[in-house]
């Protein structure tokens, strides 16, 4: 049988749909792979706007049980969905999962047998902040009567994921939100701390603007930001390659006497 690579598997929506892209120089995706070469495969399993509810409708269709010939999944290292779910109800959207709801899924997908029988490793990924100002000039254009998502009630999903990170034992939080809207804060000067937070509507988009262009996706800066925050958990022994370094590989039995 064929050597078999274990697997690190990205989970999600547009967010990691997009980490496949190289753009300005930089994939995410590629990066990733390239930490990880000969030891493990990056498998992106990124769904465009599908929210928690999809997203446990079709995992038996991503995943598959432990069995002969199945890679082993070793992480499952990153679950990042919100950012649709957190949509705000209108008669043009229909992405919207309530908050509570929205908790019992993630924990589901957490705790989904065909994942656990794999016994991965866990990161979930808070959903980044959200740019209302942009994304409402967008959203009109497109034809919504009004903004399809909101960047308080959007923060309140990143919350809640940070809740169930820490009711689940053996899940590792990973919050990009924090990381991405304390990289605006340290590069908008005029922000001030006492004001609004950025990217709300009375507030000022600052460096929001370079890290989330469209308001919701992030930005070759962001996706080098999200890179560095989650590389530190994967270790970079090359020691543990599925097949050995060129010193060490099998040689043909006829080819033996080139050697030396």
């Amino acid at each position: 049988m064929a050597a078999s690579y274990p697997q690190i598997v990205l989970f999600g929506d547009s967010i990691f749909q997009g980490a496949i892209d190289l753009v300005d120089g930089f994939s995410f995706h590629a990066a990733l792979q390239s930490k990880v070469n000969r030891r493990y495969d990056v498998i992106n399993r990124g769904l465009s706007g599908y929210n928690t509810s999809n997203a446990l409708a079709v995992l038996p269709q991503v995943f598959s049980p432990p069995g002969p010939g199945v890679p082993k999944i070793e992480c499952l290292q990153f679950i990042l969905l919100g950012a649709n779910d957190a949509c705000v109800p209108l008669p043009t959207n229909h992405q919207h999962v309530p908050l509570d709801k929205y908790k019992i899924n993630l924990k589901r997908i957490i705790t989904h047998p065909t994942i656990t029988a794999h016994k991965p490793k866990i990161f979930l990924i808070t959903p980044p902040p959200l740019d209302q100002i942009r994304i409402t000039e967008l959203d009109l254009a497109s034809g919504h009567p009004s903004a399809t998502r909101h960047a308080k009630i959007s923060a309140s999903y990143s919350e809640a994921a940070r809740q169930v990170a820490a009711e689940n034992a053996g899940v590792t939080l990973v919050d990009l939100w924090k990381a991405i809207m304390d990289t605006a804060i340290k590069k908008t000067p005029s922000f001030n701390p006492n004001g609004p937070p950025l990217g709300y509507p009375e507030g000022q988009r600052g460096y929001l603007e370079h890290l989330l262009p469209d308001g919701l996706h992030l930005s070759p800066e962001s996706y080098r930001i999200f890179y560095d925050l989650v590389s530190s958990y994967i270790d970079s022994n090359d020691e543990n390659r599925v097949l050995p370094e060129w010193r060490q590989a099998p040689w043909l039995e006829e080819d033996g006497h080139l050697k030396g």
